[in-house]
């Protein structure tokens, strides 16, 4: 008889990165707790965690209180591609701060340690490179993404607010762009977005000319990030950033994608969409010295295994 850590929340646990999570503290001898109301996931991505008698799931909008006893709270619930999350832009925003007062609350109450995923988008289009921490961002407060990047700024307010005001034990990590398995086909991240458009005989979409740069963690990478975090120090309550550092063109990740698919179905070019991001570099220095934390998986071999996993979701 496995005897649990404890309980840990995974709010939005049913997404792509929440799945990912909710697997490695089953695996790691936790209890899991997984909310999420399916706006933008799929119930798919954790059915294969059902069985597991430490694996309960809630149906619930993060955006009303929610009532259960936890150790550990992990909050991931926010759509957080640009598909998805300009779709219903007013609840995108209620979800970011709605959500964190209601999961801060929960934490006040139980004692419980929080960790907010925050995102590299609150950098804006950065005019500094690549990011530290201490960049405060150019953000377009009023733009088609605000509700998105302003509405994680707050969240991060919030977090370093109770902390200071009720003394919480808070983390606040800073995604970069992450990919993997169980992506969502149609989310319209430029990943997902290049391997289904090749596996599918589409041209791929690359806009303005590719010139713009990205980084890209591999899923796994990015779940031993969350872990060390959550599992340091008190007083590490960062923001941390957490991303790989390697810097990648548009244009040479579509290449790369072609490479590996074998597929060529062509570019198509259109113009660049509103406060779209020319550049985007985590610098990782404080996760190294902080967490002793870095990613160790290559671009390369990531996407051999999202082409996998897209290839058997596209066949069946």
């Amino acid at each position: 008889m496995t005897i649990a850590k404890g309980r840990a929340l995974v709010t939005g646990g049913a997404g792509f990165l929440g799945s990912h999570l909710c697997e490695r503290l089953l695996s790691d001898g936790y209890s899991v707790i997984c909310v999420d109301n399916y706006y933008s996931s799929t119930k798919e991505n954790i059915a294969h965690l059902l069985d597991n008698p430490r694996f309960e799931v809630i149906r619930h909008d993060v955006t009303f209180p929610l009532y259960i006893e936890v150790d550990e709270i992990y909050h991931l619930a926010c759509p957080a591609s640009p598909i998805h999350y300009q779709r219903d832009p007013v609840q995108t925003t209620k979800t970011a701060v709605h959500g964190s007062i209601n999961m801060l609350g929960l934490a006040k109450r139980t004692g419980a340690k929080i960790l907010l995923t925050s995102t590299s988008e609150i950098y804006g289009d950065p005019l500094v490179h690549p990011q530290t921490e201490d960049y405060w961002g150019n953000v377009n407060p009023i733009g088609p993404r605000a509700c998105y990047d302003e509405g994680k700024r707050a969240a991060e307010t919030l977090f370093f607010d109770y902390h200071r005001q009720h003394n919480l034990k808070i983390k606040v990590v800073r995604l970069f762009n992450t990919y993997g398995p169980r992506m969502h086909p149609n989310d319209g991240r430029v990943v997902s977005n290049f391997v289904v458009s090749a596996l599918t005989g589409k041209p791929i979409t690359i806009y303005g000319e590719g010139r713009q740069t990205r980084s890209f963690c591999y899923v796994d990478d990015l779940i031993n990030g969350l872990i060390a975090m959550m599992n340091s120090a008190d007083e590490v309550t960062g923001p941390i950033n957490l991303g790989n550092p390697g810097e990648f063109t548009i244009a040479e990740l579509a290449a790369e994608v072609i490479k590996q698919t074998g597929v060529n179905p062509g570019i198509e070019y259109l113009p660049l969409p509103p406060d779209d991001p020319t550049r985007r570099q985590p610098d990782i220095t404080r996760a190294k010295q902080t967490l002793g934390w870095e990613p160790t998986i290559e671009l390369e071999s990531g996407l051999a295994k999202t082409i996998e996993y897209f290839r058997g979701v596209l066949t069946n």
